[in-house]
């Protein structure tokens, strides 16, 4: 058994940490508190015992406190407390009041599997913060956290916000570098990480151009980190920094001088609580400062947007760093809701196991669910095909006159019609889908419960992160699923606006949320426009970023003197309405592109991708596209085919024999090309020159961020001598 004293709990000042294989020894100076505590470590077993000694000093520590999270030790010392939510951590003091019994997470497929309750995950959270002010973190220090989706993951982030530290969020499937970058830049002291696998891959490129003071592993033993990284870094397990937390926690309350020797501050709401990398899709990230302020503005606001209640199920499934994932988490804590962490295998079998009431993801998961229900449809016996595909065409158009006589449909003309053509177009539509309400409520029995409970989504899915195809948002709002599509950037903490459960206007990204303002300017003169006109979105409110890290020209560049957001998308909002089949729909955001990804055309034309990328994608054949043909007479693409569905083709349409395993390039590019003329003849622009590629674009390769998202800039270059050739 080794012996060591550290500073009380949550104010020691380490000058040095080493472990060893033979104990593990903490050497301490300038304690500073007036009582100090002893740990007890145990070389078996790694067990802490922590005890308080009083020990005379002469200076007080500052111990930053979440104000509403931690109200009773404030209250006990005379500071101010608060009924307000002024940081992110307090919410978990509200939650555990109001749901304390309820179950907050499910983690089935780390090891351990962990389940908290409210109550339970509250002083998880607690101990976590102050395990964290035991091993010296300070408040205003940068904590790195890489790490993917869990339970975990949850408890380090809260309990870093809680000490007021600054997080630095990023997932385990960023390269070395891209790390390095976010560590360095962003001045972080210590690092937080997934497990000890995922830390012998990036410690030889960290551990060498960056300086830590210790590492946290979050899963996994530390027995399974490379020797030679111990010797240099102290490593704690999360069970270790729970146990010191627990301990100091309990030697705290026990000592009545103890608090009286320490200076106390509150977490305020314009704090910065942590630092998020943007995706990178031109270039190096940016780090976004984000202020609890503008995450609790998407904690308050998001009710309208999903109205869960306690007892609702979640489903969580993307990177917790992303911020769209990270806000809505929060809202969906704070109302006592059940939140089951999965991954993208084990997706399919949990949405059916589970049936979550909600599931926020991105679009991509959607698609994915798409093709899957399109490829069993097309693999079912001929007689089941036929009437399937029968009655979904049914149920589309019956979808399309339902929404004209609720006054869905999008326009962008100011003007209204007339009282009487509204009457007549009301009353036709009327018409029509009383014919086929009939035949939709037949599809609704023989074909889509099925699909819906193979999807297992009972109240709504939440899409974000990116565009939902058109074609797939039309297809869940005729099965009966639905949709819900937001709209954000990390910016804006990120959402700006999204679509209500009784406003849920297809081809939009809905209203903006509460406390929100949008408006449409002129990309060059910026001169406000009207409703209906296209131009450049820009965004106000309480969840507008602090700014960029380290960068004040990226910051004047993306936020002007009067707080407003460029989003850098093209977009318009929908005119007002009195009558007509677009009385409901004034005032909803329509997006149509990122400006900085339109391609201008030699002619002095502009093309925006977005709109033959989502037209072409709706093609089974075609998995991955990308736009090109900036300076060149007309737009190219680079597609990545989905060779099982082409070969298949090819044999329906005897291009090969039924018996080929597989087929030519030059087949498959004439596959492609008629596949581009059927799903983009509306756009208005055709696709010119293809390379078809073999390879998916991956993350892995680079050419797609962690999101999911094409990184255009890099596929450009990658493929620059093929696009050359393509032109010629």
């Amino acid at each position: 058994m080794a012996c060591v004293s550290l500073a009380s709990s949550s104010s020691l000042i380490l000058s040095s940490l080493d472990y060893h294989r033979h104990g593990f020894r903490v050497f301490t100076r300038n304690c500073v508190d007036a009582v100090a505590t002893r740990i007890r470590i145990s070389r078996r077993n790694h067990r802490f015992r922590v005890f308080c000694e009083s020990k005379t000093t002469e200076h007080k520590q500052i111990r930053r406190c979440s104000p509403f999270l931690e109200r009773s030790l404030l209250l006990s010392n005379g500071s101010l407390d608060s009924d307000e939510w002024k940081a992110v951590p307090d919410i978990w003091r509200s939650t555990a009041d109001k749901y304390g019994d309820s179950i907050a997470v499910i983690d089935p497929y780390h090891d351990p599997p962990s389940k908290f309750t409210y109550k339970q995950l509250e002083q998880e959270i607690l101990d976590f913060a102050e395990g964290l002010r035991v091993i010296g973190v300070k408040p205003e220090e940068k904590l790195s956290l890489f790490s993917d989706n869990s339970c975990r993951w949850l408890v380090a982030d809260q309990g870093m916000l809680a000490t007021g530290a600054i997080n630095v969020v990023r997932g385990s499937r960023s390269s070395s570098e891209e790390l390095l970058h976010i560590y360095n830049h962003s001045e972080s002291v210590a690092l937080a990480v997934e497990n000890p696998e995922f830390f012998n891959r990036i410690a030889e490129t960290l551990c060498s151009k960056a300086a830590m003071r210790f590492v946290i592993l979050l899963w996994g033993k530390k027995s399974s980190v490379a020797p030679d990284i111990v010797e240099e870094i102290p490593v704690f397990s999360y069970d270790e920094i729970i146990d010191l937390g627990q301990e100091s926690r309990k030697a705290f309350s026990d000592s009545n001088d103890a608090r009286k020797h320490y200076k106390y501050e509150t977490i305020g709401s314009d704090d910065i609580a942590t630092y998020v990398y943007t995706s990178g899709t031109t270039g190096n990230p940016k780090g976004v400062m984000l202020t609890h302020k503008n995450l609790l503005h998407q904690i308050r606001s998001l009710y309208d947007i999903v109205p869960a209640e306690n007892g609702d199920k979640f489903l969580s499934m993307l990177p917790p760093w992303h911020v769209y994932e990270r806000a809505c988490g929060y809202f969906i804590f704070s109302r006592g809701i059940e939140l089951m962490y999965t991954a993208v295998r084990n997706l399919k079998d949990d949405l059916q196991r589970y049936q979550p009431h909600y599931m926020i993801s991105v679009p991509l998961v959607y698609e994915t669910l798409y093709s899957g229900i399109q490829k069993q449809i097309f693999t079912s016996s001929a007689a089941r095909r036929v009437v399937a595909r029968a009655l979904i065409r049914i149920s589309f158009a019956y979808t399309a006159f339902k929404r004209i006589y609720e006054g869905f449909c999008l326009t962008r003309n100011q003007k209204q019609p007339s009282y009487l053509v509204a009457l007549i177009d009301w009353l036709w539509a009327r018409i029509i889908c009383a014919i086929l309400w009939p035949l939709h409520l037949l599809a609704e029995k023989l074909v889509y419960k099925k699909i819906q409970s193979a999807i297992g989504i009972s109240k709504a899915g939440v899409s974000g992160g990116g565009s939902l195809p058109m074609h797939i948002d039309l297809f869940y709002e005729a099965i009966g699923v639905k949709v819900q599509v937001g709209y954000g950037l990390t910016e804006s903490s990120p959402v700006i606006a999204a679509r209500r459960p009784t406003c849920n206007v297809l081809g939009s990204v809905g209203h903006p949320i509460n406390h929100t303002e949008i408006k449409i300017v002129d990309a060059e003169t910026n001169e406000v426009l009207p409703a209906g006109s296209k131009g450049i979105v820009k965004v106000r409110g309480s969840q507008v970023m602090k700014g960029y890290f380290k960068n004040p020209s990226a910051t004047k560049q993306a936020l002007d003197e009067d707080g407003w957001l460029n989003t850098g998308d093209i977009g318009w909002i929908a005119p007002h309405h009195s009558r007509g089949r677009s009385r409901r729909c004034g005032g909803v955001l329509v997006l149509e592109g990122r400006a900085k990804d339109t391609i201008v055309l030699s002619t002095g034309e502009n093309v925006e991708p977005l709109e033959l990328e989502e037209a072409a994608l709706r093609s089974s054949l075609i998995r991955q596209i990308v736009v090109i043909g900036q300076d060149q007479r007309r737009p190219g693409a680079i597609i990545v085919p989905d060779k099982e569905e082409v070969l298949m083709a090819a044999k329906r349409l005897s291009i090969v024999h039924a018996d080929a395993s597989e087929l030519s390039k030059e087949k498959t590019i004439s596959l492609l090309y008629g596949e581009l003329r059927k799903w983009t003849s509306k756009c208005s622009f055709q696709i010119g020159p293809i390379h078809v590629v073999d390879e998916p674009f991956t993350i892995d390769s680079g050419l797609m961020t962690p999101t999911m998202k094409i990184r255009r800039d890099r596929v450009a270059a990658q493929f620059k001598e093929e696009i050359e050739n393509l032109y010629k």
